[in-house]
């Protein structure tokens, strides 16, 4: 079991908290001073923070501090999708308010309901039973098949992304910025920006992706076997449901980062084999397989090697939410070389 890591506001991440408390009482229904600003430990892209008054604990997510890249932490599509996802099977914290007056706390923000939980940024859930491991692992499987079984539109979203050639807008998205985010040359890494444009599947689906779907983003019940509420949505849109279930599936993949299974004794674990886990999904998604998964987890591990890569410059520069990320060198090698072998090996 593991509980979040919280500590005083980190240097360079202070704001007003007699501003904030203002806001607060003017825009959040119920809400009464004063507060306490602690912050999350981990949180790479978006600094999250707990907030105690006497009305309650909640969370606020805030954009981080020095230049942005233009499509990066926006953290008002993840206040919208959630609040979207409110009334559905998909648990979600309870939105407040959304602030995009820079003026407040310096950054865009929104605060959320605080959501007593557990959280696990080590796959293979250390402390839990393997029965329970089982368990919430069907879980994260059933909560991503009813994401993607949701229909945007009817949900007042379906302009959160646009429609078709989703996996080639990625690619060259995230293409783009890793080279804004570059610091030296990975040789397999430039080889994934050539190869990944001719190899995209020819037919594509559209529901809500998640983009960081995985067990570190599940708060998992205090005491019961289940996912109380699923977080960090900065990178969902609408696209291809594969992406996220590529982006899952590549756990068992990995191994030098403690959110990959490889290597690890899964049955003794209890946790769900590869085959188990896509028909865990396929069952609660109505669908009899799933096609094109491996260019996926090829396309997911480059991307998550273009996000690490920009953690990475982030902490270079001292604006990260944690000086972990100044460890995220070599996880960028890491992933783009795993991705590389998966494509010589097909």
């Amino acid at each position: 079991m593991s509980e979040a890591i919280v500590t005083d506001v980190r240097t360079g991440h202070h704001f007003s908290t007699e501003r904030l408390e203002s806001y607060l009482e003017h825009h959040q229904q119920g809400f009464t001073g004063p507060l306490r600003i602690r912050q999350f430990e981990g949180g790479q892209s978006n600094p999250t923070f707990l907030l105690e008054s006497p009305s309650g604990k909640y969370v606020l997510r805030k954009q981080p501090p020095g230049e942005l890249l233009p499509s990066a932490h926006q953290v008002d599509r993840e206040y919208r999708v959630m609040s979207a996802l409110a009334p559905t099977n998909v648990p979600v914290p309870a939105m407040r308010c959304l602030c995009m007056d820079k003026g407040v706390i310096g950054a865009n923000f929104y605060v959320m309901d605080y959501v007593p939980s557990r959280i696990f940024a080590d796959a293979s859930l250390p402390g839990v039973e393997p029965e329970h491991r089982k368990l919430i692992y069907s879980e994260l499987a059933r909560n991503l098949a009813a994401l993607h079984s949701l229909d945007p539109r009817s949900l007042g979203i379906g302009d959160f992304g646009r429609a078709g050639n989703y996996f080639s807008r990625q690619i060259s998205r995230w293409a783009r910025q890793y080279r804004a985010t570059e610091t030296e040359t990975i040789t397999s890494m430039d080889k994934l920006i050539n190869w990944l444009p001719d190899n995209v599947p020819a037919t594509e689906k559209m529901a809500v992706v998640h983009g960081d779907y995985r067990i570190g983003n599940c708060l998992i019940d205090p005491i019961e076997p289940a996912i109380a509420a699923v977080i960090d949505w900065e990178l969902s849109t609408l696209g291809d449901p594969l992406a996220d279930l590529g982006y899952v599936y590549q756990m068992y993949y990995i191994s030098t980062f403690e959110f990959g299974l490889g290597g690890k004794s899964l049955e003794q674990l209890g946790i769900p084999s590869q085959e188990e886990f896509i028909w865990e999904y396929c069952q609660h998604a109505g669908i009899d397989r799933v096609d094109n998964l491996q260019f996926s987890v090829i396309y997911n591990l480059f991307r998550l090697a273009g996000i690490s890569q920009g953690v990475y410059k982030r902490g270079l520069e001292g604006n990260a939410s944690s000086e972990i990320a100044l460890t995220f060198r070599e996880v960028v090698r890491d992933y783009a070389d795993t991705a590389w072998n998966m494509v010589e090996a097909l």
